[in-house]
This record gives C-alpha cells, sequence and structure tokens, in this order.
C-alpha cells in the first residue's frame, strides 16, 4: 500500500473532516506560514551553516505524538518532502496516510511552470502561529 496523492483542496477537505495535517516541512519554514492547525514535525531540519539535514528524530516524535491508524495529510513545501515522509511513515506502521500534491507553496516542473497551485495560492486556512501543542519544540517534548 502506498500513500494517496490529493490536491490541495480535497487535503482542506479531509482535515474540516478530522484528519490531522502534518507539515513536515523545517520548523522555520513552518513558522513564516502554514495550514491552520498543522502539527510540525520537520523530515529535513535546518542546521545553522548546514543548510537542511536528516531530522533523526522524524519517526520517534511521529510515534509519540500519533497512534498507528490516525489519519494524517502529511505536506511540505512542494510534494518531495511529503511523499517520502509518507513513505517512511507507513513502513514504521502508519495505516491512514495522504500525500498532499502542491504542498504548501505549490509544485513546479523543470522549467518553472506550476503544475500543481499549493495550499496558500488556494487561498485556504492558513496561520503564522502554531496551535498550542503542535509546534515541534512542544512535540519533541513527548519524545523525552
Amino acid at each position: 500500500m502506498s500513500a494517496r496523492r490529493v490536491e490541495p483542496d480535497e487535503a482542506a477537505r479531509l482535515v474540516e473532516e478530522g484528519w490531522s495535517y502534518l507539515d513536515v516541512r523545517s520548523v522555520i519554514e513552518f513558522e513564516q506560514g502554514h495550514p491552520k492547525g498543522a502539527y510540525n514535525i520537520p523530515l529535513l531540519d535546518m542546521v545553522p551553516g548546514q543548510g537542511l539535514r536528516p531530522n533523526g528524530e522524524f519517526l520517534d516524535v511521529c510515534k509519540v505524538s500519533f497512534p498507528a491508524d490516525a489519519r494524517l495529510v502529511i505536506g511540505c513545501k512542494s510534494g518531495g518532502r511529503s511523499a517520502k515522509a509518507a513513505q517512511a511513515l507507513e513502513a514504521a506502521g502508519f495505516s491512514a496516510l495522504v500525500d498532499m500534491r502542491g504542498g504548501f507553496g505549490g509544485e513546479v516542473d523543470a522549467g518553472g511552470r506550476v503544475t500543481c497551485s499549493g495550499w496558500q495560492a488556494r487561498g485556504l486556512a492558513v496561520s503564522a502561529v502554531a496551535t498550542p501543542g503542535r509546534a515541534y519544540a512542544d512535540l519533541r517534548k513527548g519524545k523525552a
């Protein structure tokens, strides 16, 4: 089984139906704006002077933050990281996963043309303030 891919409009409908949105972008990207109510557990995170690096705690924090049968919409900046995160979560036993195409900022082809507009461009609910308990710093505490 592999995670079904959906566009942002369908992802927003799923969130309205009770699915959780898991934003796997870096903490910095998340803080600049994210789908309202999203959880943030970076697949890759920003390391000063080194850029984006794999987050070795990704699966551990996901496992303490969500049960294996949690209904998760996974999103990132443009769709690449979310697909990798969905694969990793599926391999770890998560069973109700949806991977969102287009991410927060939109999917583009090699020529820079938008092939799937993202969450923000579609005018879906956005926030720059994390819902209490859903920022990565808060979720990491559950792992300790």
